[in-house]
This record gives C-alpha cells, sequence and structure tokens, in this order.
C-alpha cells in the first residue's frame, strides 16, 4: 500500500459575499479533490488548540502527528534542519525580511516576496556587523535563518504575517523570565539596526524604482532550540518522503526521518510548478511508502487578501497536481490511501490563521465511503469521522 497526504496550506475560508456565501473550497472547481471526498471518509480537524500559537508549524505538527505541546520548539528550529544547519545547543529563530511603510506599521510579512537572490545581498549588509556568536542563514525569498549563542528562548515575539498594518514598535520582542531580558533586548536592537542597514541600500533602492517593496527591516520570531521526535519508520513502519517550498515543512519532515524531496520550480506561491511536484511525489512512491506533498501558495494568497488568487490556487492544486499523482498511482495499479487537506484556515477577509477545525478526506480502498460527495468546510461537517484532534488523522490515515 502507498500512502499519500494532499496539504493545501491554508485552503479553508469563511463564507463571502462576493460568492454568495460560500467559501473558496466551495466555489473553486476542484473534481478530484471533490473525488477523494466522495469515495472516502470525511470529518473536520482541530489543528490548533487554544494554548498554541495559530502558526503553519504548530498545525503541520499536528496534522503529521506530533503533540505540538510536547516537540514544537520553534519554527527556527526546524529551518535549520530543512537547511542542513547544526544549531548544537544554540537558539534559532525565523528571520523574515518584511516591508514597514514610513509610518512604521507593517506593510507586508515577506518583503513584496523579494527573491532569494535580492534578499542574500541584504543580510549581508547585517552580517558584517553580527557578532561571532550569531549567524544569518539565507533561505528561500524573504524566509530565513538566525542563530545565536548564549541566548534564552523563554522570549515573546509577535509573527509578522499575523500582524499587517500594525505598529512594528507595538510589536518588539519581551521577555517571559526576568533572566530573557538581555536575549530581548539584543535581539530588538538588532531588528532597529537593520532598519538603518537596509534602508537605503542599493537592493531597496532599485526595487523602490521598479514599484517594487522594499526589504527593510527584518523579523525575528519563534525562539527554540533542538527537538526530539519520533520518525515514521519508528511509528508506523513506512519509509517516506517530503516535498515542499518551505525549510518549515522539509525541517518537520528531516526529524520525522522522511526524506526531503526539493523541486526546480517549487516557489511557495501560485507560480509553483505543481507538475514537478505532483511528478516528484510519483517518483518517490517508486522507492518509498508515504508522500507528504505540500503547496504554500493558497495560504499566500490568503495572507494577501486575495480571494480570486486563492480560488485559482485551489483549482491549480486540484487539476496540476493532485489529478496528476492520483492519475499516475491510478495508471500503475498501485493501492493507495490517499488524503486532503490544509493546515489551517488563512481567510482571505482576515490574512492571518485562524483556528477553526480544518476539512479533511482519507480515501482508503479498505473502508467504505460515508455519504459525503463535496470537499469543503461544509460538506466535512457531515463526515462518518467527526471532529478530530491529536493523532487521531494521522493514525486513521495509515490505519492504526
Amino acid at each position: 500500500m502507498k500512502y499519500v497526504i494532499f496539504l493545501g496550506d491554508g485552503m479553508a475560508d469563511e463564507p463571502h459575499e462576493r460568492l454568495g456565501g460560500r467559501t473558496p473550497l466551495q466555489a473553486a472547481k476542484k473534481p478530484t479533490i471533490d473525488r477523494l471526498a466522495r469515495e472516502g471518509r470525511t470529518g473536520l480537524f482541530r489543528t490548533l488548540q487554544p494554548d498554541m500559537a495559530t502558526g503553519s508549524a504548530v498545525a503541520n505538527l499536528s496534522v503529521m502527528g506530533f503533540d505540538p505541546r510536547q516537540v514544537f520548539q520553534g519554527r527556527g528550529v526546524l529551518e535549520a534542519a530543512s537547511m542542513g544547519v547544526d544549531i548544537g545547543d544554540a537558539m534559532a529563530m525565523r528571520c523574515n525580511l518584511i516591508c514597514l511603510n514610513e509610518d512604521g506599521t507593517i506593510k507586508n510579512h515577506s518583503a513584496g516576496h523579494i527573491s532569494s537572490a535580492e534578499s542574500n545581498q541584504l543580510l549581508d549588509a547585517l552580517r558584517a556587523e553580527l557578532p561571532a556568536s550569531m549567524k544569518l542563514h539565507t533561505g528561500v525569498s524573504y524566509r530565513h535563518l538566525f542563530v545565536g549563542q548564549g541566548l534564552n528562548p523563554a522570549i515573546d515575539c509577535a509573527p509578522p504575517h499575523d500582524h499587517p498594518g500594525e505598529k512594528a514598535a507595538d510589536l518588539m520582542i519581551s521577555a517571559k523570565k526576568p533572566e530573557a531580558e538581555e536575549t530581548a533586548r539584543v535581539l530588538n536592537e538588532l531588528i532597529l539596526r537593520s532598519q538603518e542597514i537596509l534602508r537605503d541600500h542599493p537592493v531597496n533602492k532599485a526595487r523602490r524604482q521598479a514599484g517594487k517593496d522594499p526589504g527593510n527591516s527584518i523579523w525575528l520570531w519563534s525562539p527554540g532550540q533542538k527537538p526530539k521526535m519520533w520518525t515514521y519508520e519508528e511509528r508506523f513502519g513506512v519509509s517516506g518522503g517530503v516535498i515542499s517550498a518551505v525549510d518549515l515543512i522539509f525541517g518537520i519532515g528531516v526529524y520525522a526521518g522522511l526524506e526531503k524531496v526539493e523541486v526546480e520550480g517549487a516557489t511557495g506561491l501560485f507560480d509553483t510548478n505543481y507538475e514537478g511536484k505532483a511528478d516528484a511525489c510519483l517518483d518517490l512512491l517508486k522507492r518509498k511508502d508515504f508522500c507528504y506533498l505540500h503547496v504554500e501558495a493558497p495560504d499566500e494568497a490568503g495572507h494577501e487578501g486575495d480571494l480570486d488568487l486563492k480560488i485559482r490556487t485551489i483549482e491549480d492544486f486540484d487539476a496540476r497536481c493532485v489529478a496528476r499523482v492520483l492519475d499516475g498511482l491510478d495508471k500503475r495499479g498501485e493501492p493507495y490511501v490517499a488524503a486532503v487537506l490544509p493546515d489551517h484556515p488563512t481567510p482571505v477577509a482576515k490574512r492571518i490563521h485562524t483556528r477553526d477545525p480544518i476539512p479533511f478526506a482519507i480515501r482508503d480502498p479498505r473502508q467504505a465511503a460515508d455519504a459525503v460527495q463535496a470537499y469543503d468546510e461544509v460538506s466535512c461537517r457531515d463526515g462518518a469521522l467527526g471532529i478530530v484532534e491529536g493523532d487521531t488523522f494521522i493514525r486513521t490515515f495509515f490505519g492504526k
């Protein structure tokens, strides 16, 4: 038996007046994803508990069967694992390049989806002023990694994608404990210094002239140290791999013992290489038992507040990725279990992650289908699997 999870990041949403009260999932043409619901069992999944952050790290850990309360140590450590950076006993943090408006409010969390090459030039200007105990590692687009020795992770940080339009000065790092106050001070000074260094950097001058948003500040958040996690081989007896454009997802996979499969042209945006991801999944499933195929595009469309783009990304995910994989497996005559779900909602109207339970469908040829005929937030409420939490989804998926 082969196993594949199709994760459309942030696909779930809320009803929109322009869609006649439907959600983007209800409005989108997605016959293959609907087929998985029609041929499978469905339900709702609480991936984000009230006492946990609403980030993709926590949500994807939940989807993959881990208890975030036990293993979540911040996005930085996960992205370090993906990047092959051994952080040892240091503290790691996500480092975004963001765009600030002239009034100091956060315009966006991505510096206008700045390129990796431009980012590296900006980070080089900051590296020149860092002490030996601190390192900046270039990631993909606006997503980068900060590693610091002798720092205390007991700090409160604001994820920039949760605070568009808010004053950056009101969102600076604070200490949870007195012993972390020096860490908060040092990191806040680094953020403020970055704004001075990057303001008139040639890369940002060129971006402004081209009508693009500058990367005029770094933003440090999600601190942590190395976690301890079980592997899929240990728990479920399966080998597998993860396909994504996002270091965060790769990092979870690395700790879970999954092969990191990179695809040329995988951008994390609407223009990602859907077909390349599908073909990589089919190739992986010739060698391995399980594939976790992650597509970031719907989440980014939600953060941008672009309803039409979100619907388009869902339709592309269906037609160019999910359908291509299932057609390939069907032609091979390969028995398979397939599931589809987002990690969390990213409502277009709110532009941030929310905690509502997300719809899921699991198509397992060994199990009778329920009565649900379409995949969306409303239809899946009536699914046979009800509302699940914890590791129920992943155990059901693997039939354990």
